[in-house]
């Protein structure tokens, strides 16, 4: 079953009750170092938003919106995806500034997700975006942020494995920067997940920079939507997984758009069409703020940290029959 995980002779090192305890200590140290890393605050944010409105993450750009009409107001309303462009907008309305900025414990449906060790069709992520100055919008910024990340991540691993020390994994705090480019240069023969596999593998914590532009292969390493990361200042923060024996991307993030980048994707990737929504006229005019952002996924994160081979072993979803068979035989167990 392509996308599972079956680790030989694989035992949760935590029961379920102290899985269930173990996740909320994970959220809540993270939740708090990111917020004193990147200066933070964390607000409400919606579930869900008006259909047409432009504000609704279109990921890679092809992923079908969970959709429904509403009788009371007479309009069609979407499950969000992510909070990409609401969160920009959101700092413009509540008056941040450079230096400053925002979090929110976000859950979202991803119809078209895989269901596999690590993709749910329930997502549970931390979305934060901070005001940046145009002198921000530059690679080595970039990397500051992302470092920033990093040392949240793995402090968030040091205390966890001190309050259960049957967990033994450590997380690597240097970070080995490599752009699509260069990784495609590397491992030409491989395929993209085959080149992330083979670079997490060999650097443990990696940050895989400039993703969704088209390579010297003629084919991008992977699809991003055109309106919200500028495609050469963003990224992945990628983790060698040694459960599961793969790389996991525990984040995607990077530098907004400008106005610049904006038409520059929207006419590469022929969706120039978005230009009529209120949100990308507000990039182009100057009324948003420029920004970074990105997604963290919390039951990634979580799987990762507890030392765990399913995602389903740190969140409640729905899955195929035949895989919770399959899990159940190999050991996995899902909440």
């Amino acid at each position: 079953m392509e996308g599972i995980y079956l680790p030989e002779g694989y035992q949760p090192k935590l029961s379920l009750k102290e899985t269930q305890r173990a996740i909320k200590l994970t959220k809540d140290t993270f939740q708090g170092n990111l917020a004193r890393a990147l200066n933070l605050d964390r607000v409400t944010a919606p579930v869900i938003v008006k259909s047409g409105c432009g504000i609704n993450d279109d990921l890679n750009g092809v992923e079908r919106k969970v959709s429904f009409d509403m009788k009371a107001l007479g309009f069609d309303a979407e499950v969000v995806q992510s909070l990409a462009k609401w969160k920009r907008m959101a700092l413009k309305r509540y008056g941040y500034q450079p230096g400053e900025g925002i979090y929110t414990d976000m859950s979202a449906i991803r119809r078209d997700d895989s269901c596999d060790s690590t993709h749910s069709i329930y997502v549970d992520q931390w979305d934060w975006e901070r005001v940046i100055n145009a002198t921000n919008r530059d690679i080595d910024f970039l990397k500051g942020i992302v470092r920033l990340i990093v040392n949240a991540l793995a402090d968030t691993k040091e205390k966890v494995n001190l309050m259960y020390p049957q967990l033994t994994h450590f997380m690597e705090r240097e970070i080995h920067f490599v752009t699509t480019q260069e990784l495609l240069d590397l491992y030409p023969d491989m395929t993209a997940k085959e080149r992330e596999n083979a670079i997490a593998k060999k650097y443990k914590t990696v940050f895989l920079m400039q993703i969704g532009d088209k390579l010297s292969n003629g084919e991008p390493h992977d699809g991003r939507a055109p309106d919200y990361d500028d495609w050469q200042l963003n990224g992945d923060i990628i983790v060698w997984d040694e459960v599961i024996g793969a790389a996991l991307e525990l984040s995607s993030m990077g530098i907004r758009v400008n106005d610049k980048s904006l038409k520059e994707q929207l006419k590469k990737s022929d969706a120039e069409d978005r230009l009529q929504y209120a949100y990308h006229q507000q990039i182009i005019d100057g009324t948003l703020p420029l920004t970074i952002g990105g997604g963290i996924g919390q039951s990634r994160m979580c799987m990762y940290m507890l030392e765990k081979a399913h995602i389903g072993e740190v969140q409640v979803s729905v899955w195929p029959e035949d895989m919770l068979e399959l899990l159940k035989e190999n050991g996995i167990t899902l909440l």
